[in-house]
């Protein structure tokens, strides 16, 4: 979904990527396919090792999840930088997979705020040691990586709801100004509180996300209704505004 991270990294042209045209040779370009799927293979058995083993896992960890030898492996990436930068990219992937259709769900405010972060709090529940590999410097620190995908993939949230919430205040006549220092806001928050959570686990997921729910409505209630502005949160709006997240050279 995301090509930010393949083109920061030293990743290795070698290596085929889903996102390359058909060259129009049948038996190359099968045996490229081949070649992604099977790499695709091998970061769906790095997940599950890093699942068992944690942040620390190596190469010999993945290896014995996809059941072949290191060398085989490593047919297919370059090095533990590549194979993490590629997990950097499933997980983006893996988020963005749910949060866009979250975020752009027609319901109600306090409804579709309340599912985007659970569509947050679910990956992160679901992939803990991927996403503290990830979030807390562990990718920079164990291999050296041109890339940053936590704070990549915050920018680019930060900026589709920037986006998200302009359109929505000046729908109603509100400065918009607000909108880009409330997204960045709302996404900090949103993080340091995952993080906080997976290391504690005091409370269930549905009662973060519920409690997340609740703040981020009181401000945007409250900033309402300083300019008279009252929105019911559990009735549709009237236009059901959307963001879009492309790739980069789609856009181009």
């Amino acid at each position: 979904m995301i090509e930010r991270v393949k083109r920061n990294s030293k990743q290795s042209s070698k290596h085929p990527t889903a996102g390359e045209a058909d060259t129009g040779d049948a038996r190359r370009d099968r045996w490229r396919k081949h070649r992604i799927a099977r790499r695709a293979e091998f970061v769906e058995a790095a997940l599950r090792a890093l699942d068992t083993h944690g942040p620390d896992l190596g190469m010999e960890d993945v290896a014995a999840e996809a059941g072949v030898t290191k060398p085989v492996l490593y047919r297919h990436f370059d090095d533990k930088a590549d194979l993490y930068v590629a997990l950097g990219q499933r997980g983006t992937e893996i988020l963005f997979q749910r949060l866009i259709p979250a975020i752009n769900s027609e319901l109600a405010p306090v409804p579709r705020i309340r599912m985007a972060l659970d569509s947050f709090f679910s990956v992160i529940e679901e992939h803990p040691n991927l996403y503290r590999l990830l979030a807390r410097g562990g990718l920079q620190e164990k291999v050296v990586v041109k890339s940053d995908v936590v704070a990549e993939d915050k920018e680019l949230i930060a900026t589709a709801l920037t986006a998200l919430l302009g359109d929505y205040m000046r729908m109603f006549n509100m400065d918009s100004g607000a909108a880009e220092p409330w997204a960045h806001g709302i996404v900090g928050m949103v993080q340091s509180t995952g993080e906080w959570w997976l290391d504690r686990r005091s409370m269930g997921r549905d009662s973060v996300v519920e409690y997340l729910t609740q703040i981020i409505w009181a401000a945007i209630d409250g900033l309402s209704r300083q300019q008279g502005i009252v929105i019911d949160p559990n009735l549709p709006l009237e236009e059901n505004k959307v963001v879009q997240m492309r790739k980069e050279s789609e856009a181009q």
